[in-house]
């Protein structure tokens, strides 16, 4: 089944040339269904690009899947399009009395900021405390997956010697929890941040279980033992081309960054990059929608009010 998305958002191009199903409004009014409701808080300055990755892993699975864009309204965003906010995103204020199904809260380029400092925290904690009465299930990703850590459960993260920046192996610690279905015993992923969060916080949350772990890049996916909130470290909805595209924008800032790790054939910077998670990363998204998302929500989405994390 397709994603539903307004008819005129960039994505929708790319995605249709891709052969991924995305169905008009119009067709979507005709169906006697109610589709999933997900809402993506988008964090990151390249917003086009980001929704159109999540977008892409959101249409792969048999399930429609209905989809609302959210910003900030307490920061300026200047990589994107005044018009294309405007047209297709929302913010809190629009959003805060309905409910959803499931949410995405992207990662975003802040993480060497102490979490108050970053300008728009004061709203994101505001809408992390709305999403436990008014979401199901809410996957954070990256630097959105260490800002759930810090609000929900008070654990912060550290910097790193060195930024972390490359595609890294893998290994599933709870192979027979749902949301790991498929997976092979080792995979690998992507992961890009200056930051982490050590081990032994996480495994003194009784609530919380470890999903995976890799022995370069630490702990990957952490899911709340009741299913309502999961974090992903790393970024398994990264394109083929988003690491180069970070590596030579930070070379040409004069940051010196290092090659990706496993990511550039025989670290040939001019070779194309091997896209060796692909996979594993349409398979953590369908297994969330499908166990944690369409197999658990409420039909009746008011019934949220009812179960609060």
């Amino acid at each position: 089944m397709p994603i539903k998305i307004n008819n005129q958002l960039p994505a929708r191009r790319i995605l249709e040339s891709e052969n991924v199903f995305v169905m008009t409004e119009e067709r979507a009014v005709m169906q006697d269904i109610r589709p999933l409701k997900i809402v993506i808080l988008n964090l990151m300055p390249t917003k086009i690009e980001t929704e159109t990755q999540l977008l892409r892993l959101l249409g792969n699975s048999p399930l429609q899947v209905e989809v609302d864009l959210l910003q900030t309204a307490s920061h300026e965003t200047k990589n994107t399009p005044m018009r294309h906010l405007l047209d297709f995103y929302r913010t809190f204020d629009d959003i805060k009395d309905k409910r959803y199904d499931g949410m995405i809260i992207t990662g975003a380029p802040v993480e060497k900021l102490p979490f108050e400092q970053v300008d728009y925290w004061p709203e994101l904690c505001q809408i992390m405390e709305w999403s436990k009465r008014n979401v199901y299930s809410t996957l954070h990703i990256c630097w959105g997956a260490q800002a759930g850590m810090y609000y929900h459960f008070g654990i912060d993260k550290y910097t790193l010697p060195q930024k972390l920046s490359g595609v890294y192996r893998h290994r599933v610690t709870a192979p027979l929890h749902p949301l790991m279905r498929g997976f092979n015993d080792f995979y690998w992923a992507p992961h890009s941040r200056n930051t982490d969060i050590a081990r032994d916080d996480i495994e003194n949350r009784d609530e919380l279980i470890i999903l995976a772990t890799s022995k370069e890049a630490g702990v990957s996916l952490v899911g709340h033992k009741n299913g309502r909130q999961f974090f992903s470290f790393g970024h398994l909805e990264y394109d083929r081309q988003t690491l180069a595209n970070e590596y030579f924008r930070d070379k040409n800032r004069g940051l010196k960054p290092e090659i990706p790790c496993n990511y550039f054939p025989n670290n040939d910077v001019c070779a194309m990059p091997n896209h060796s998670w692909r996979a594993h990363a349409n398979l953590l998204f369908c297994n969330w929608l499908n166990y944690y998302v369409y197999q658990q929500t409420p039909y009746n989405l008011a019934d949220l009010s009812e179960n609060v994390i």
